[in-house]
């Protein structure tokens, strides 16, 4: 029965693959690999190239396409993406910090710039890049790690009544790869048997429109065959993951916990110490009251029968308003040490509690929850689990949306500008050709043949024609029309225009800016375009993609943990590491865990992304400002040489904080110097007005020669810090010159 079960969940994900892959979906394909394949300089299909070579045209193309793209993906991915985490409450700060850190981690460990930059690249070829966010059970040694990967576009196959740009709203998503047998096997080792007995994949349909046969580059579809390491052919498997989401009944439940029994000691022995000084005060009272009585009876105002039943009634009222007390100081005290304590749990683990006393209240509700499935070939199932996340940890960043899950990509706009230029360039070559080699008209029989075509382009060739015939007619061809120049320098013009990508920007010397601020507007105004974009479109993907990694986080590591991380600092060594440590265990007296420090799973914090973090910075730009900043007294030049590119800035910085104590202790020293001289005028005049005036003499030779070593080492500080001075001083002016002449350049 659980093997039917397992074949039905197979074939359940080979369907939905059948519903996503569609006409719709093959059409956008098609669109988006012509787009693809102009990127990679496939411009030409196979009966295009047959035409153009019964023509006798040249086969050749001049790709605008490729740069365009590449200066677009530089200015997107110049820098990795910053995500900054914020605290919902103030304890929540410094896990927060942590956060910032692990995430940086992760992207690092991920090789995430490498990943970031190829997804970039799919979205402006393809229409459409993936990221997605995983956990790899096997790093660190058997622990994971949360690790970014990219998922090539044409594997991804979404809910086409998707609307959401972000696809948040999918019914699924299902990833199918082609995967050859071995790689499958070692991929899950644990389900071996039943990948060998998986069936091969049917042929695999290609949408590219080049000569496979002729093409310049191989492209994943291109490989129908692997091989096993025994050296045989290795079949290729269909390979699905397929991503739901699933609406999960949780309960928000407030349980009152009481102190432990370590607590309960720890409470009895500081009760008993305040219910000692009650008794006290208690037997105080006692006394008075036996005083009272004992007086009372001695003036005959009470009978010794009655003194002796007050006197007990009030040791009987004494005790119990001792046992009162001990009794509300330990309620007290115990309901000082009893917290709330909020949990989020499953349905199922609150039926276990359900009886508990300690529950005070549970308010249900209702939260995603992914579930994914993994099969191969039509029929084989490999497993199934909850993913603990509630977004699809697949993110897409496409390029230009149109409203469904088939995005347009960059480079179809430009398709129609790239044939004109390739066309307009081969009619010019063609032209050229036919200038050189001359056609010629003659009668039949009027020359001989082959030496004509042998020597008829030769210069000083002596071509010879029978008697009897009119000499061969040389067939011009026509002045190639200026138009044709045009057209190239306007299809190049109109290329980047569509892209919103000026030449400058790539550049060109020719049109660049004279001046350094026209350059810096220049990258303004030619990057809004592109801005527009990271601002609607990536920055949004990005901040999507780092709540989904802070989910899948705080999911797994919920164990203690150190992450060791490097992080140059400005004005630092570089390479230097930064320890974060984690989930931090807290042990009481008895040796148990009582509580964590830097609690990382249960904390609770927003991600949001830093605008702009991706894009490029002018460096020149940026020093004017700090130098801006730093004449108006903003930032000292500590701060400032720390963001220049000075060599040895390190020593440079310790110079100056050497600088800056010396500074003080000269400071020091001539206040100290000041309150000498005053004391040797106080005492001068304190001497004189005694009458031994000989010992002001003695303590004057004194206190000026504590004044005369004073001056001696404040004069040798001074000139310390002038040599460190002047060599800092030499240093900032080179750099400053170099640069000068770098901006002229």
């Amino acid at each position: 029965m659980a093997r039917k079960t397992q074949k039905t969940r197979a074939l359940k994900n080979k369907q939905l693959w059948d519903r996503a892959n569609t006409s719709y979906r093959s059409k956008w394909q098609s669109v988006s690999q012509k787009g693809y394949d102009f990127y990679l300089d496939e411009q030409l299909t196979k009966e295009e190239m047959e035409v153009l070579q019964e023509s006798g045209m040249p086969t050749f193309t001049i790709n605008r396409v490729t740069p365009i793209i590449e200066i677009m993906k530089y200015f997107v991915t110049a820098n990795n993406p910053r995500w900054k985490a914020v605290g919902v409450t103030g304890d929540d700060t410094d896990i927060a910090q942590v956060h910032s850190d692990i995430a940086d981690y992760c992207w690092h460990l991920s090789n995430g710039k490498s990943i970031y930059s190829q997804v970039v690249l799919d979205s402006l070829t393809k229409g459409i890049g993936y990221f997605m966010v995983d956990v790899d059970a096997d790093q660190d040694r058997g622990m994971g790690e949360v690790m970014f990967s990219r998922v090539d576009p044409y594997d991804v196959y979404v809910d086409p009544s998707s609307r959401d740009f972000l696809f948040r709203d999918a019914s699924f998503i299902t990833v199918r790869k082609n995967m050859t047998r071995t790689q499958l096997m070692n991929m899950f080792p644990e389900f071996k048997a039943k990948i060998k007995k998986a069936a091969a994949a049917s042929e695999v349909v290609t949408f590219s429109q080049r000569d496979i046969d002729l093409s310049a580059n191989i492209q994943p579809e291109d490989v129908t065959m692997g091989v096993s390491p025994d050296g045989e052919d290795d079949n290729i498997l269909p390979y699905y993951e397929t991503y739901t989401k699933e609406k999960h009944k949780y309960r928000n439940v407030f349980i009152r916990v009481k102190p432990s029994e370590e607590q309960m000691d720890t409470i009895r022995m500081e009760v008993e110490e305040k219910i000692t000084d009650f008794q006290k005060e208690v037997e105080v009272g006692l006394i008075e009251k036996q005083m009272q009585i004992e007086q009372a009876i001695q003036a005959g105002e009470m009978i010794p029968e009655r003194g002796q039943l007050e006197l007990e009634r009030a040791q009987k009222m004494a005790a119990q308003a001792v046992e009162e007390q001990r009794m509300q100081l330990m309620s007290e005290a115990q309901d000082k040490a009893t917290i709330i304590d909020q949990q989020i749990m499953t349905e199922a683990n609150y039926k276990i509690l359900e009886e508990s006393e300690g529950i005070v209240d549970a308010i249900p509700f209702y939260e995603n929850r992914v579930h994914l499935t993994c099969t191969v070939g039509d029929d084989v199932f490999l497993y199934e689990r909850i993913l603990e996340v509630m977004e699809y940890p697949i993110i897409p960043i496409p390029y230009m949306y149109t409203g469904t899950p088939y995005p347009m990509s960059a480079v179809t706009p430009m398709i129609g500008k790239q044939q004109e230029i390739n066309k307009a360039h081969q009619i010019m070559l063609h032209n050229a050709n036919l200038a050189s080699n001359l056609r010629w008209m003659y009668e039949e029989g009027s020359v001989p043949e082959e030496e004509w075509e042998r020597y008829s382009s030769a210069p000083g060739a002596l071509l010879k024609y029978r008697q009897g015939f009119s000499a061969p007619t040389p067939i011009l061809p026509a002045p190639i029309n200026n138009a044709f120049f045009s057209v190239v320098q306007q299809g190049k013009s109109d290329a980047e225009y569509i892209a919103g990508v000026p030449s400058a920007m790539m550049g060109f010397t020719q049109e660049q800016p004279e001046t350094y601020r026209g350059l810096l507007a220049n990258d303004e105004f030619g990057t809004r375009r592109l801005k527009a974009w990271m601002g609607s479109v990536v920055e949004p993907a990005l901040e999507h993609l780092g709540k989904c990694f802070q989910m899948m986080a705080q999911n797994h590591y919920s164990v203690e943990k150190v992450f060791r991380i490097v992080q140059p600092e400005a004005g630092q060594a570089p390479d230097q590491d930064k320890e974060v440590r984690i989930n931090i265990p807290i042990y009481n007296d008895y040796g148990k865990v009582i509580s964590m420090y830097k609690d990382y799973a249960h904390a609770r914090f927003d991600v949001r992304l830093v605008a702009g973090a991706t894009m490029p910075v002018n460096r020149w730009a940026l020093l004017e400002e700090y130098f801006r900043w730093f004449q108006a007294g903003l930032i000292d030049d500590i701060a400032m040489i720390g963001e220049t590119d000075i060599r040895n800035k390190k020593s440079i910085v310790e110079r100056k904080s050497m600088y800056s104590q010396m500074q003080q202790q000269i400071s020091s020293m001539e206040e100290s110097l000041k309150d000498s001289q005053g004391t040797i005028e106080t005492l001068e005049r304190q001497l004189v007005q005694a009458g031994i005036k000989m010992k002001v003499g003695d303590a004057n030779n004194e206190i000026r020669k504590d004044v005369l070593d004073t001056e001696a080492q404040q004069k040798l500080l001074r000139g310390m810090l002038k040599t460190e001075f002047d060599k800092a001083k030499a240093e900032l002016q080179m750099a400053k010159k170099m640069g000068n002449e770098e901006n002229k350049e």
